[in-house]
């Protein structure tokens, strides 16, 4: 079930145009895989989300890059990515507690197809806090759920909303979860495209076209904890092959975005981004300041749209233990001018 999107509305984010798809996926090499876990008699709303680079499969590791909107998360993998720059493995995004055992299922499913022997591997595992839905399982997702989203990545368009990783994601007041997006922007010598997969689970109030829209203005009641935590990983991909330090200034705008549509930012979130590039070069392309600013406006656009398609596409869930998180009306799209 994909749900609608933004532009079903008629409206759209920025001037740039997206990618066949509007995804991450309309970067070339990268693949996304999900596995849901959903028991509604137990309240377990839960999953993994994985983002899989293909070129990892002929070469050690990705040039990349890490920001840290607000640390207060658990983000395995982080030290070797900030100080070498470089990317090693699939990306999974998980809940909280189960962060652990994803990164131990992934570091399984590559020494599986690895030959030879291996001294090291820094595997990568983002996640958001569940609980507030999740209250039946605290640790539900399993090696087999890792694996069933590895081994099922495809290039296809993400399921968006109560999917993966973001099954039990609640953001700015509504039911949200996984949202995606892309951009198509102009270098000097080429056209290079930008996708973002957002993991949305923070406090704030929505921001929509201009217009702030609560829970409470709907005659909802607003759904997470009555402290304003939550977390948010941005996930970025590009089809450039850039240096370290320019991703790692990619991945902030990634964290900027999510300002955009109000991101509250508290101290119990982990709010982070994650940037990557899909191809390798033995001598990087470092970008000029006009497209490095082109790549931040797609990357800006890319995510403020990618989690109102989130909101957008997630469904209601109602708990066994009373808790209930609302979706986004699409009629609140509706009275909107285009």
């Amino acid at each position: 079930m994909r749900g609608r999107r933004l532009r079903d509305f008629g409206h759209s984010i920025g001037r740039l145009e997206p990618g066949p798809l509007n995804a991450i996926t309309d970067v070339a090499g990268v693949l996304v895989g999900q596995s849901t876990i959903v028991d509604e008699r137990r309240s377990i709303y839960s999953g993994v989300t994985a983002i899989v680079p293909q070129a990892l499969a002929g070469v050690r590791a990705l040039p990349a890059g890490f920001h840290v909107g607000n640390g207060y998360g658990k983000f395995v993998g982080t030290t070797q990515l900030v100080e070498l720059g470089e990317l090693e493995t699939p990306i999974l995004l998980t809940s909280t507690l189960s962060t652990f055992r994803a990164a131990d299922a992934l570091l399984s499913w590559i020494l599986d197809r690895r030959s030879g022997p291996v001294v090291t591997v820094n595997p990568v595992v983002g996640e958001v806090n569940d609980l507030w839905l999740t209250t039946g399982d605290a640790r539900p997702v399993t090696a087999e759920h890792v694996h069933a989203a590895l081994d099922g990545a495809s290039s296809q368009a993400p399921e968006l909303g109560n999917a993966g990783g973001g099954t039990g994601a609640c953001a700015l007041g509504f039911k949200a979860g996984i949202g995606t997006a892309s951009r198509r922007t102009r270098l000097r010598d080429r056209e290079a495209t930008v996708g973002v997969l957002v993991q949305a689970n923070m406090g704030g109030d929505l921001r929509l076209l201009g217009r702030t829209i609560t829970p409470e203005s709907l005659g909802f009641l607003r759904a997470g904890p009555e402290t304003d935590r939550g977390s948010c990983v941005v996930v970025i991909a590009l089809d450039v092959a850039c240096p370290a330090l320019q991703l790692s200034r990619i991945a902030a705008r990634g964290v900027f975005g999510l300002g955009r549509v109000g991101a509250s930012y508290s101290h119990g979130s982990g709010d982070y981004g994650l940037a990557f590039s899909s191809a390798h070069s033995d001598a990087p392309r470092t970008l000029d300041q006009v497209e490095l600013d082109r790549v931040f406006t797609a990357v800006l656009d890319a995510v403020e749209e990618a989690v109102i398609d989130a909101l957008l596409a997630a469904r209601t869930v109602r708990t066994a233990q009373g808790r209930e998180a609302v979706a986004l009306p699409p009629e609140v799209l509706e009275t909107l001018g285009s």
